[in-house]
């Protein structure tokens, strides 16, 4: 049997190692290294696959997602809501632009951000929900996008770890995760499902206008060369990591059905343990299980955590400390902030190894430990 690892990087990639290598080969051949004819033939696939108009690479996921809101012309002070539960790079970009973040608690079932405390935090200085489709699943867009009609709010998509998830909307519809707000954002950070070999990052929008001023925003404020129309930034996806996610882009349904599959057997092996919540999906969309994110009940968490060490078994906290207890947000906070589930499931929620290479009895040895843990605990 293969060694265990959370993502196993290198079985991937030499499924695809004569295409990985030939793109990267053509990159040097070719010399241009920045803002080769990979970079658009990638942003055109991308836009295709997403049935999206327009597709912006970047640097990496958090500058698209500070492009995104950079380009919504916001104003210091500016309220911006987002999830108490994700990484902090959705709400550190947020600060770094002067606006104020505004946490709210999430669903206890899908850590997804909770659209009836959305409502609660609008105030006459919010100006856009920052929704994160957390693990790999949607979070619930039609909703959010009421609210947002209703109070004229932007809505931007941090879809980083739910690339390739569709949004099931009430009168049957899909479209895919990040297409469906204002602007949506991504990560290709290697260990995404869809990753390249170094950072990188896109944002996507249906809006001309947007992808006009997230375009110029990329590339120092510049939409003609040496014309400076406002500050930007520099934030562009290299060439060879475009070539590479050229390569990878067509096999992305392939990769989230694997994980699916793999989280099935997870699922079958786990579900009968009482001190354990399997991931829930949402009725409106379906899991690409970026992360696939068991709830340990009972205090059993960091125990169990023990135990899976001790048998050389991966595992990852995702995350121990909600946002609202981070030293770097103290000043958004007030004594009235309220985070019951973000706080409690940061104590229960513990990661098991998920990516495409999983094997059959890789599952069972993983849940076999898992077992023998709450069988011990049993007898104790």
């Amino acid at each position: 049997m293969k060694p265990l690892q959370m993502v196993d990087l290198k079985s991937q990639y030499l499924r695809i190692k004569p295409q990985i290598d030939s793109a990267i080969q053509g990159v040097i051949d070719s010399c241009q290294f920045v803002k080769g004819a990979e970079v658009k033939a990638f942003e055109q696939e991308l836009a295709q696959y997403l049935n999206v108009k327009h597709v912006v690479a970047c640097g990496n996921g958090t500058d698209a997602l500070q492009v995104a809101l950079m380009a919504l012309d916001l104003k210091p002070g500016d309220e911006v809501i987002t999830t108490d539960f994700t990484f902090i790079a959705t709400v550190e970009v947020i600060a770094l632009l002067g606006l104020k973040p505004v946490l709210v608690d999430v669903d206890r079932e899908t850590f997804n951000i909770d659209i009836q405390e959305i409502e609660k935090a609008v105030t006459p200085r919010t100006k856009a929900i920052v929704p994160v489709h957390l693990f790999g699943q949607c979070a619930n867009m039609e909703a959010i996008m009421e609210i947002a009609a209703k109070h004229n709010l932007y809505v931007v998509e941090d879809t980083a770890q739910a690339l390739g998830a569709e949004y099931r909307f009430s009168n049957g519809s899909t479209k895919k995760a990040g297409t469906i707000g204002n602007i949506g954002c991504t990560s290709f950070f290697p260990s995404k499902n869809l990753g390249c070999y170094g950072d990188g990052g896109a944002l996507f929008t249906n809006d001309d206008a947007l992808a006009e001023q997230i375009r110029s925003l990329t590339n120092h404020g510049m939409k003609v060369r040496y014309h400076h129309d406002q500050i930007g930034v520099n934030s562009r996806l290299d060439t060879i990591q475009a070539a590479i996610l050229r390569v990878k882009l067509p096999h992305l349904d392939e990769y989230n059905r694997a994980r699916r599959t793999a989280a099935e057997k997870y699922n079958t092996a786990l579900s009968e343990i009482s001190d354990i919540e399997i991931p829930a999906t949402a009725a409106f969309t379906n899991h690409i299980f970026h992360q696939y994110t068991l709830k340990v009940k009972n205090g059993r968490r960091d125990a169990l955590k023990r135990h899976l060490d001790e048998q050389g078994i991966p595992n990852m906290v995702y995350y121990p400390i909600p946002l609202h207890q981070q030293k770097a947000f103290a000043p958004y906070m007030t004594e009235n902030d309220n985070f019951p589930i973000s706080e409690a499931i940061s104590g229960e929620v513990l990661s098991l190894p998920m990516h495409t290479e999983l094997e059959d009895e890789q599952i069972e040895r993983i849940t076999t430990a898992v077992k023998a843990f709450f069988v011990s605990v049993e007898q104790v």
